[in-house]
């Protein structure tokens, strides 16, 4: 067996030298932490004031595109009216990623079968059956209007065009 000798002067070395790179070590990942904390803050609060559009402009939006439908339909131009009845759905959709917190939002279903229904219309190219399409859109707007406390915001089948700078009629 060979002895062992403890040179205890090098041991407290080691040790201290040891107990400083654990000291640096710690601290190092403690300012680590603090810079992705401060990230993370900053982020969140960028995020926070990100524009987030209300449910007023959705629905104004909505309102445009179903005067527009009407117009497109009305003039037999079946390219625009599908692009109208999508566009209303897109900001349904909208409503419901960006103002899914509302109670108004869960009322948005009642609209899904007569979307589909104008969709259809749309699809087979038949005036008589877009304008009952239309017609059951709009009453169903109104029906949902009701619901959630808005009937004084009452949509009828529009009069005149929403832009005087677009024609309805079909591309030839």
């Amino acid at each position: 067996m060979i002895p062992v000798t403890i040179n205890y002067s090098r041991m407290k070395t080691f040790s201290f030298f040891l107990f400083l790179f654990f000291l640096f070590s710690c601290n190092q990942q403690n300012d680590e932490t603090k810079k992705l904390a401060a990230r993370i803050d900053s982020l969140q609060q960028a995020l926070a004031d990100t524009y987030k559009p209300g449910f007023g402009e959705f629905m104004s939006n909505i309102q445009v595109h179903h005067a527009k439908l009407w117009f497109a339909g009305k003039n037999k131009n079946w390219d625009l009216a599908d692009f109208e009845i999508h566009e209303i759905m897109e900001n349904i959709d909208g409503i419901k990623q960006y103002q899914a917190e509302r109670p108004e939002t869960k009322s948005l279903l009642i609209l899904n079968p007569a979307l589909d229904t104008m969709n259809v219309a749309i699809q087979q190219k038949d005036p008589v059956r877009f304008r009952n399409a239309f017609i059951l859109l709009t009453n169903t707007c109104n029906d949902c209007h009701k619901s959630v406390n808005y009937s004084f915001n009452e949509v009828k089948i529009p009069d005149s065009p929403p832009f005087s700078n677009q024609s309805f009629q079909p591309v030839k």
